[in-house]
């Protein structure tokens, strides 16, 4: 990896997937890294990131304070809010700062130098790259922390069957029916095949439906994680000692990570999906990285890890504008 000079922002909102994929591409740059979080009031939030006048004064007083100069030598926002201001930074630091937009802005992506957007989103340009899934941190150092972080998941019954659930999204509906019919497959196969189930739930997660799980999974060797009533959140845990994962079929952060451990993934999918989430299915699914619920499948030819060469392109390009 090339050695970059001068430092980045990481710009966000409050979602912890637009978080987790700007962080793990800061982390590939070699860079120090600050993160601000910012969110712009009414009607920029609204417009962003095509409102740009005034986006400062969008800001709260502690925000607008930590959006000030000195400018960053690179800029990456995940997410529309933060795109607003991955987009003034052009103008506010006269060219000096690399902006980077994860995520489809939904405006012309030549207002950044680079974007960064899934092939389901269908963004075409020149300064556009195009991963199959999301970015994230997991490879083999991170997956192995997780393990030693989690001692005693080595002492549950294989197969380790790690289950992460989601929530309900437009055109995507979690309900208690649907996980119902999720816990009869999993209990199928477990009472077929042994085992134990790890069971997360996110923050999308609507509380009833973890529970529901939970009163569904009584008695089978594993977890149910919920939240901090639960302990400490053991998802690296969960990755890094799964011999199988099962995914929610709305998530396509959670998907991208399964799918870039190298163990079996599976979802269950009841009636049609959004278009865009469909295409991203389909792509994991003809490279061999998805399979259906019921659907007995060996570990892929190789996990989806993407992150590090989206961050080796990105080098590349931040080395040639700094040596231009």
């Amino acid at each position: 990896m090339l050695k970059l000079q001068g430092n980045c922002w990481v710009i966000t909102d409050a979602a912890a997937g637009n978080q987790r994929q700007a962080l793990a591409l800061a982390e590939r740059l070699g860079m120090p890294v600050r993160h601000l979080q910012l969110e712009p009031g009414e009607p920029w939030s609204w417009l962003a990131p095509r409102l740009t006048a005034g986006a400062r004064l969008a800001l709260s007083d502690i925000q607008r304070e930590q959006f000030s100069p000195p400018w960053p030598t690179v800029a990456i926002g995940c997410g529309r809010a933060s795109a607003l201001y991955t987009r003034v930074l052009r103008e506010l630091s006269e060219g000096r700062c690399y902006t980077v937009q994860i995520l489809d802005p939904r405006i012309d992506p030549s207002h950044w130098d680079t974007v960064i957007a899934p092939q389901h989103d269908r963004l075409e340009g020149d300064n556009v790259l195009q991963p199959v899934g999301s970015l994230n941190p997991v490879d083999d150092d991170w997956l192995q922390d997780g393990r030693d972080a989690n001692p005693a998941f080595a002492e549950l019954p294989r197969p380790r069957v790690g289950v992460l659930l989601g929530g309900p999204r437009k055109g995507v509906t979690l309900d208690e029916a649907y996980i119902d019919q999720l816990a009869s497959g999993l209990l199928s196969r477990q009472h077929a095949e042994g085992g134990s189930l790890l069971v997360l739930a996110s923050r999308r997660t609507p509380r009833v439906l973890a529970e529901r799980m939970r009163e569904r999974l009584v008695g089978v060797p594993g977890l149910v994680w919920s939240g901090h009533d639960d302990g400490s959140n053991p998802y690296p845990g969960v990755l890094g000692w799964a011999d199988r994962l099962v995914v929610t079929p709305d998530s396509v952060n959670m998907l991208s990570e399964a799918c870039a451990v190298g163990c079996p993934v599976h979802t269950l999918v009841l009636g049609t999906l959004p278009a865009k989430i469909e295409r991203f299915h389909r792509a994991l699914r003809d490279a061999g990285w998805l399979h259906d619920l019921s659907e007995q499948a060996a570990p892929p030819a190789r996990p989806l890890r993407e992150t590090a060469a989206i961050a080796a392109t990105l080098c590349q390009r931040i080395a040639a504008r700094q040596a231009g």
